[in-house]
Order: C-alpha cells, then sequence, then structure tokens
C-alpha cells in the first residue's frame, strides 16, 4: 500500500493496482495533512484548523471524529496487536482491558498503517506502507550521489523520480497550512530534481534531448534561470549559437520586465561564454560506468583476438537471440547481460566484405541494449576498417587496370595512401 500525494490524494494498492479516492474534500485535505505529518502527532485543534480554517462550524470535533471514521474504514484492517498494560486498542485511545488484545485502527503501535488516537489529537502510522513522496525523495537523493561520477544513471532515477508526479502536489487539498506549506516543500524539491536531472544530461553529452523540455520549463517558470542557463548551454553544444543567445535576451527582457532586475552572475557569464566559444562549453567525453568499463574490457579483449575480416560489436542485452542483419552480413548475438555480435558479409562487390560488416553491424548491434563506446572497440573498428579499405583499393586498381588494358593505356603505379597506413595489432589487456 502506498499513500499518494504527488498530485491528487488518493491510496494505492501495489499489489492489485487498485486506487482509493477519499470521498469529498474534507476528507482529502484531512489524509493529505495526515500524510505530510506522517508518524508525527497532529492535535484535533490543528487538524480543525486546517479543514475550516476560521470558520469551523458548532461541533466541529465530532464532525473531525466523522471525518477520521471514514478514512479509517477505507484503510486495510492492520494485524492484530498485543499492547502493554492498561492500553486500549480500539478504535478510540483510553479505555482497554489491563492486558488487552485487539485489531482496531485506533490506538497502540500496530504493525499496519492506520490512523491511530493520540489524544489529544492523531497520527498516521505508515507501517510497512509508504509514500510516493518518499520514494521521490529516495531515488532524487541516489540520483544525486551519482550525478559526478556517472551521470547518465543518475539521469535515468532522476527521470523515474519525476514519473510519480500525477499533477501538484496535494492537488485540490490546499486550505489549510500544512498542507498548502508541504504543496511548496514538494515542489521546490521537484524543480530542484529538474534540474539536477537536465545538468545529468547536459554531463552525459545528452543536450540534444532535452532542448524541447528545457523550452517548456522557462515558459513555466520564467523567473528561474538555471533552466535558461542549460538551454543555452544545450543549443550551444547542437551548433545554435543564435539561438542560444537569443534566449539570453528573452529571459533579460523577462526579469527586467517583471521584476526590474538584471539577469545573475551566471547566466551572464554563460552568454559571454558562448559569444566568446569559451572551449569549456564543449560537450564533455562520456564517463563509462564501472559496468561499462568492465564491457569495454571484453570488447577490448575480443577485438585482439578476432581473426582479419570480422566485424565485433559489444552491446548490452538480457536475453539470448539470434539475429540476422540487412544488406551484406549475417550476425549472432548471443547475450546474458552482455552480448557481442560477429558478422562477415560478403560486400557489395568482390573483395569489399569487411567494410560491408562494418557498417551493417554497427547499426544492428544497437537495439538490444545500450552500446557501450569504448577505447578499446574503437581501435578495433578502425582496424578492420582499415583493412576493408585495402580490400577495396586493391579491388579497384585490379578494374583500373583491366580498363586501363582494354583502351590500350599503360596503368600507372597504384596509389599508396591506405596501403601506406601501418596499424599495430591491438594489445590484449592484461
Amino acid at each position: 500500500m502506498q499513500f499518494r500525494i504527488l498530485g491528487p490524494v488518493e491510496i494505492g494498492e501495489e499489489r492489485t493496482g487498485r486506487r482509493i479516492l477519499p470521498a469529498g474534500a474534507k476528507q482529502r485535505a484531512l489524509l493529505g495533512a495526515l500524510v505530510a505529518m506522517a508518524g508525527h502527532h497532529v492535535s484535533v485543534a490543528r487538524l480543525i484548523d486546517e479543514l475550516w480554517g476560521e470558520h469551523p462550524p458548532a461541533g466541529a470535533a465530532n464532525a473531525l471524529q466523522a471525518h477520521v471514521a471514514r478514512l479509517r474504514r477505507l484503510l486495510p484492517a492492520p494485524a492484530p496487536t498485543t499492547g502493554p498494560a492498561g492500553t486500549g486498542t480500539g478504535a478510540g485511545a483510553g479505555a482497554g482491558a489491563s492486558a488487552g488484545t485487539g485489531a482496531g485502527a485506533g490506538a497502540g503501535a500496530g504493525a499496519g498503517a492506520g490512523i491511530w488516537t493520540c489524544p489529544p489529537g492523531y497520527v498516521l502510522r505508515l507501517g510497512p506502507a509508504g509514500t510516493d513522496a518518499g520514494r521521490f525523495q529516495q531515488l532524487t537523493a541516489k540520483g544525486r550521489r551519482l550525478a559526478a561520477h556517472d551521470p547518465a544513471r543518475a539521469a535515468e532515477l532522476l527521470r523515474a523520480a519525476l514519473t510519480l508526479w500525477r499533477g501538484p502536489a496535494l492537488e485540490g487539498s490546499l486550505g489549510g497550512d500544512i498542507c498548502a506549506a508541504e504543496a511548496t516543500r514538494l515542489e521546490e524539491h521537484r524543480l530542484a530534481a529538474l534540474e539536477l536531472l537536465h545538468e545529468s544530461s547536459l554531463r552525459a553529452g545528452r543536450h540534444g534531448e532535452i532542448i524541447g523540455e528545457l523550452e517548456e520549463l522557462t515558459g513555466d517558470h520564467p523567473m528561474r534561470e538555471r533552466f535558461y542557463d542549460q538551454l543555452m548551454l544545450a543549443l550551444y553544444r547542437c551548433g545554435r549559437q543564435a539561438e542560444a543567445l537569443r534566449v539570453y535576451e528573452r529571459a533579460r527582457r523577462r526579469l527586467v520586465n517583471e521584476l526590474g532586475v538584471e539577469p545573475g552572475p551566471a547566466l551572464r557569464a554563460r552568454m559571454e561564454a558562448i559569444l566568446r566559444h569559451d572551449t569549456a562549453l564543449s560537450a564533455p567525453t562520456p564517463v563509462l560506468s564501472p559496468a561499462a568499463a568492465s564491457a569495454a574490457v571484453q570488447a577490448y579483449t575480443l577485438a585482439a583476438a578476432a581473426p582479419a575480416g570480422q566485424g565485433l560489436i559489444l552491446h548490452t542485452s538480457t536475453s539470448t537471440s539470434t539475429s540476422t542483419s540487412t544488406g551484406t552480413s549475417t550476425g549472432t548475438a548471443v547475450s546474458t547481460g552482455t552480448a557481442v555480435s560477429t558478422g562477415t558479409g560478403t560486400g557489395a562487390g568482390a573483395g569489399a566484405g569487411v567494410s560491408g560488416v562494418m557498417d551493417t553491424d554497427v547499426g544492428a548491434g544497437v537495439g538490444a541494449g545500450e552500446t557501450v563506446q569504448s577505447l578499446g572497440s574503437e581501435i578495433a573498428r578502425l582496424h578492420h576498417r582499415i583493412e576493408g579499405l585495402r580490400v577495396q583499393q586493391r579491388q579497384l586498381q585490379r578494374r583500373f587496370e583491366a580498363l586501363a588494358a582494354a583502351v590500350g593505356q599503360p596503368a600507372p603505379a597504384p596509389a599508396a595512401a591506405v596501403a601506406a597506413v601501418v596499424v599495430p595489432a591491438p594489445v590484449p589487456v592484461p
């Protein structure tokens, strides 16, 4: 079970997919306030103020008790618990046997989630249940820890965290101070997660993927300079310098017109760096995660052992499969986590098989998972590519000699542009 407040307040059962929606705005506001204060005692007076503000009805305490009872009926009954001497375990706190045992949803430290009566108020104990807000905080915290050394993975975690949002936090339950303060806090965390998501995407070299999102964010949050900064950098890295500078001008006009202030130092520094084509703005070299680095070493080792005329591709996968690539080559991929595709092609003409293998397999091996870019595999790819060019050169030379003989002209000496290239064999990794 999960209490959800990243959007309209509801209770979700993850195993069955069932959603429990409290009936009426008062019950949603009450549940939202209790979830926001989960694990903490909330007094009756504070809850009355949360639901009715400065104009509570006559008998507000009884009305609050009725709303609590309705909410309790929505929750699965907690497991029976044994309370200590003198502690009641019924629907309310207070009277009980000297060593009472019960399964009510009222008092006592039960193992299940429930609303417990703690005079003079109530407390929501989550038990094994959780909240979507708590899950969001866990994912963003993990993404923040990974952002520096594994930005691609950090971006994945942050995007997963942001998908938990179904709308504005505590939507439809913002009449009181508790829900309003919690919604403001969660919204600020959401925006911070968005900033970190796009910062991680930029570090991972995914600038082209986030331009549309950043354009939308600058429209939704025109006073937040960080989104303008990230959009300018993404545009610049895509070769769109003029558009990046127009974004700065747009941000400056909004800030001046609405707040009467100039852009901050960070945004001005970004604009100046773009104007002078600062090399620090260039996209960083992607940093391999430990798993990717291990796969790269495997690819390099396989490249060293592969005979000439075969192409190697390393990609991640979660299944065992056999595939036939289109065009000029065939490949077989056998994988349980990491797969290696090998292929030998016939080429478009006699002797051009190696080039066909490399050109075709590079595109065909990506679908099963994430392509690993590494120094070892790149060296192997270039090695086989050059071998293919040598084959093509010899083929063209033979055709030229045949044409020259047909017209009765001597053939010139073959060019040595490719033949003179000496490619050392890959050195196996110890």
